[in-house]
């Protein structure tokens, strides 16, 4: 989620977890296996990876809701120990959510090194990673190799090179890579453009250029349905920036006691909206915290109201479903790591956003695993596959799961008797039959839903059958 200030700051180094995604030597090969031949060139797939080409063949869904789901990452259920691998395919696939995976870093190589030369193989391994899950895969249209905006045939994966747009001279090139990728994977039927508007920032006019991400945008939309009109194309995936009460310089009227949202994201937004060739959904991402000193007003539980906040305005100004690429309520420290709350406050927090989301009528919301090859890992959603004993499903997980399963998009919610009803307390979310409690103090409290009488300890969540 980049961050623009005084100057332009891409502040989630941690996040972006693409930290070193290719050794020197692994560059080094690429290199010579692109200069020897060792991918083919020419279209279609005469790359690495001949492997996973839509097996399953093509998929007749025509949803715009993939629901509750999760992102790869730099470290996923691709590599390690065997049997933890197979653990974690098998702690996915029960859980069933939607999953998503960028076309290139994120764990996924160059796919296309140089014109019409393939690498396929790593984006390849994450798309059957997520069949053999039976999960709705989607693909985030994002990044683009380097001969596109300036490099070579050889990959720089540092940030700010990975960041860059690609040249409006190669738009069409990146959307001919789009339509590649369609083509190969014809059971993917949804599609983001391009990932936080990385590389579409205007320094002197200090603004968003939303003008060349519409235009990147439609030729990319135009090339996927071209490939089936079937498929299901979104964006501008730009990060909704919170400003802190009082505060005058880029606020906006959409507004909360969280604060209110950077005016030219809005400004993209309307842009986009209003030039757009068309669109399937909308997606955005964002933090519960402010931009400027990553406060949660009034505090972490009442700052997540800024989620239904904003979907209920992108819902009501777009006419579009509205779909959470990314969503933060833990501020990052600063290395961007989260690792000040326990995990117990932290899985409290998150299920007050997904309530949020799914009361504001959200149509998709995919969390970003912060996945690591160690035991350390905060709000992971499987204990790491590189671990023997790994791959088994962590709480974080488990909540996505559940609540994929008992708030759906479209379930009707009901308003539980809750005594005392007290906010300060609690937060209830109730549909038919599935009603959740959340504590938001980090003492017991006691309270009655629906007559029942609950008894939380600290930050406890408790699903009431």
């Amino acid at each position: 989620m980049g961050r623009h200030g005084v100057g332009r700051a891409f502040f989630r180094a941690g996040r972006w977890r693409l930290t070193v995604l290719l050794t020197a030597v692994g560059a080094a090969i690429v290199l010579l296996l692109v200069m020897s031949g060792g991918w083919g060139g020419g279209r279609p797939g005469n790359g690495l990876g001949e492997g996973p080409r839509g097996e399953n063949g093509p998929s007749t869904a025509t949803g715009t809701a993939p629901g509750w789901g999760f992102t790869h990452t730099q470290y996923s259920a691709d590599h390690g120990e065997t049997d933890a691998m197979s653990a974690a395919d098998k702690a996915i696939g029960a859980a069933h959510l939607a999953q998503n995976q960028h076309i290139m870093g994120w764990g996924v190589d160059n796919p296309e090194p140089s014109p019409g030369v393939w690498n396929f193989r790593d984006l390849d391994r994450r798309v059957a990673l997520m069949r053999s899950s039976g999960s709705t895969p989607v693909l985030t249209l994002c990044c683009a190799p380097d001969w596109m905006k300036g490099g070579g045939p050889r990959t720089d994966w540092s940030q700010k090179t990975l960041e860059k747009a690609p040249d409006p001279a190669h738009y069409k090139d990146f959307a001919e890579l789009a339509s590649e990728v369609a083509k190969r994977y014809p059971e993917v039927r949804h599609f983001v453009v391009w990932n936080e508007f990385k590389g579409f920032y205007d320094d002197k006019k200090n603004r968003w250029d939303y003008e060349d991400y519409t235009r990147l945008y439609n030729l990319v939309y135009a090339a996927l349905k071209k490939v089936d009109k079937g498929i299901l194309v979104g964006g501008p995936y730009i990060g909704m920036d919170s400003i802190a009460p009082g505060e005058t310089t880029n606020a906006s009227s959409l507004r909360g006691p969280w604060g209110s949202v950077d005016q030219r994201s809005l400004d993209a937004i309307d842009y986009w909206n209003t030039h757009k060739a068309g669109a399937d959904f909308l997606t955005v991402d964002g933090a519960s915290y402010t931009h400027q000193g990553n406060r949660l007003l009034p505090d972490e539980f009442t700052a997540t109201q800024k989620f239904a906040d904003v979907t209920t305005w992108l819902r009501s100004h777009t006419g579009l479903p509205v779909w959470w690429s990314e969503w933060y309520v833990e501020p990052p420290d600063a290395n961007d790591s989260r690792r000040l709350w326990t995990e117990q406050r932290r899985i409290a927090v998150q299920t007050t956003a997904m309530m949020q989301l799914a009361r504001a009528g959200a149509a998709a919301a995919f969390y970003w695993n912060p996945e690591t090859t160690s035991d350390d890992c905060p709000g992971c959603l499987w204990r790491s596959t590189e671990l023997k004993g790994g791959g088994e499903a962590l709480p974080m997980l488990d909540l996505l799961a559940r609540f994929a399963k008992d708030f759906p998009p479209g379930t009707k919610f009901r308003d539980p008797q809750v005594a005392p009803d007290d906010p300060g307390r609690v937060r209830v979310l109730a549909s038919g039959s599935a009603v959740l409690v959340v504590n938001v103090r980090d003492q017991g409290v006691t309270v009655a839903v629906d007559g029942r009488p609950v008894s939380l300890g600290p930050y406890e969540i408790r699903w009431v059958d």
